[in-house]
């Protein structure tokens, strides 16, 4: 992204300031949240592309050479064997770019990140 465009307003607006090339994965990684989460709302922050449902559920961005998603700590956790060729920390996992990314368990992990916040959510309610 260009640092001069500053915030983006939409998550279509943050990815068309890509190449083509990169605006095809983010596309497919938002596709794969999409399916993963159909309930999710798209909504940007932090400057990055971010879907919510019962507060922050992933983030995801572009870089010069990676794709960064950002499952929070738990989602790392849960899929850590499975991420294990990846560059990864604490809360995220970086894809790099040109490499094929792994659609398929960016969707399972949205899927348990669902879950978890459902299940927050749940607890919470009991609580009040």
């Amino acid at each position: 992204m260009k640092t001069e465009q500053g915030t983006p307003a939409t998550i279509e607006e943050y990815i068309a300031g890509f190449a083509p090339e990169v605006q095809v994965v983010l596309e497919k990684v938002r596709g794969a949240i999409k399916a993963a989460a159909p309930g999710a709302i798209e909504t940007i922050s932090y400057r990055i592309p971010t879907f919510k449902l019962n507060g922050n559920l992933v983030h995801f961005a572009a870089f010069k050479n990676h794709i960064g998603f950002y499952p929070t700590a738990s989602g790392i956790a849960k899929f850590k064997k499975e991420l294990g060729g990846y560059e990864s920390a604490k809360g995220s996992v970086q894809f790099p770019i040109g490499k094929p990314v792994p659609f398929d368990l960016i969707g399972k992990i949205v899927k348990f990140r669902v879950k978890e916040n459902l299940e927050l959510a749940r607890a919470k309610a009991r609580k009040s």
